[in-house]
């Protein structure tokens, strides 16, 4: 069986390739691990259930509740709530596990399962993969050991989350938001309810767009994928600035009041001279991906900041930061984690920390952004190549000699394979947009044959 677990849980097309079966017998599985594992050691073990609002995170939800309650854990659910919020709810509520339904910023017929460990953190490598383990054991016919009588999980409604972690963003603000308008795309996902009321509650005058979830439109022409109707309406209201978050809220993008946008780089930029001045950036050091724009980390440098370098995907971003004792990291995606204040990218409280430094400052976004000179950088997505071999090509690995130097020290070449879709992405840098483009295209087109 090939790996289940990418870079951010278990993804795939619901009731295709991530059916109720493979819900169930995964929530089961990690069940018995975390237990031999100790974790529910010496108290009855408990577990925060939330979930995007696409349709297929009814059944799925169904299915995850009823194999971790089968396997004898008691469930808190707590309904549609981004991501970020099920992590904090973990830890503040003192829950064993924690499961998230969603696929992120992908299309509606996609989602995806995510567990949180206790604290609220992303579970361990070695875990995901003795989940996957025991789980194909039972899968092809050992049975599991089950409670009965008073042994089985008990099922309950915790309608308190949405107010609880409003509130927990709301008191880890350095200042409040009176005075800017702003224009928030919830891109029908899981915080159209959370991200107005925080926004509002923090003193600012709001615009909502894509805050309208049916199940079906979820990241549908909006939200950080798709920034257009947020540029537009952000001069349409005469709106400070915009905010854009993707299905599960646990990356943020925005637009400054001009329409431009104002990628995780520049809001990484922002945060951390921002947090430099009130003394929080922990060693004056941020974390970021080696897909990070080169004019974030020579704009870090002249700033007298230093910048870590990571894989890419925001858990090991994380996994960095916890390792150095790091406060502030992220990606160009805009994935940004605040660890001082949670434990996963948290699109909301980006958002309202961006805003925040815009209001304590009285400068614009536009101007606060400027810190940093994007490069020309061109990434292209090839779909429907073998991702796997993209390190053992020695064709690919001729072409992306050849491209790096004729890029020579004014720009670079990253080839990976996407660990969320079946496709690899081609990023080039250069000093002039022309070249980027010739030279990614060539790779792209080498991808394809040697790939395809």
């Amino acid at each position: 069986m090939g790996r289940l677990f990418g870079t951010d849980g278990v993804r795939g097309v619901a009731n295709a390739d991530l059916t109720a079966e493979l819900a169930l017998g995964l929530s089961v599985a990690a069940a018995h691990v975390l237990a031999e594992a100790g974790t529910f050691e010496g108290h009855r073990p408990t577990a925060v259930v939330g979930r995007d609002p696409r349709a297929s995170g009814e059944f799925l939800e169904a299915a995850v509740v009823a194999g971790l309650a089968s396997a004898g854990v008691d469930v808190l659910r707590v309904g549609v709530l981004p991501t970020p919020a099920v992590a904090h709810l973990t830890a503040a509520l003192g829950a064993d596990l924690g499961v998230m339904l969603s696929a992120s910023h992908n299309a509606m017929p996609d989602n995806g399962i995510k567990f949180f460990a206790r604290g609220g953190h992303k579970l361990a490598d070695d875990l995901e993969d003795r989940i996957e383990s025991v789980y194909e054991e039972h899968r092809t016919g050992a049975p599991w050991e089950r409670p009965t009588g008073a042994g089985v999980g008990r099922v309950t409604s915790y309608d308190q989350g949405l107010d609880q972690y409003v509130a927990h963003l709301i008191g880890v603000l350095p200042n409040r938001l009176d005075g800017l308008r702003i224009v928030l795309d919830e891109a029908h996902g899981a915080a159209a309810r959370v991200s107005p009321e925080a926004f509002a509650r923090a003193g600012a005058e709001i615009v909502t767009i894509g805050a309208s979830p049916d199940g079906l439109n979820i990241n549908e022409g909006c939200g950080s994928t798709h920034l257009e109707l947020l540029r537009a309406a952000v001069v349409e209201h005469g709106a400070d600035l915009g905010i854009a978050h993707d299905g599960d809220a646990d990356r943020c993008l925005a637009v400054d009041h001009t329409g431009a946008e104002v990628d995780g780089d520049q809001i990484l930029a922002v945060l951390a001279l921002g947090m430099r001045e009130r003394g929080v950036l922990r060693r004056d050091t941020v974390v970021a991906t080696v897909m990070s724009n080169l004019g974030f980390k020579l704009a870090m440098e002249r700033e007298g900041l230093k910048f870590v370098q990571t894989a890419v995907g925001d858990r090991y971003v994380l996994e960095e930061m916890k390792a150095s004792g790091y406060a502030l990291g992220g990606e160009q995606s805009g994935h940004v984690i605040a660890l001082d204040h949670a434990t996963t990218g948290d699109g909301t409280l980006t958002g309202l920390l961006l805003a925040a430094r815009v209001a304590e400052t009285g400068r614009s976004l536009k101007d606060l952004a400027a810190v940093m000179e994007r490069l020309p950088q061109v990434l292209i997505n090839v779909p429907d190549v073998d991702r796997t071999r993209v390190r053992t090509s020695t064709e690919l690995a001729t072409a992306v000699a050849d491209a790096e130097r004729e890029l020579g020290e004014t720009g670079r070449v990253l080839l990976r394979p996407s660990g969320t879709e079946p496709l690899v992405r081609v990023m080039v840098e250069a000093a002039d947009i022309e070249q980027a483009r010739s030279v990614a295209g060539r790779l792209a087109d080498v991808v394809k044959s040697a790939l395809g």
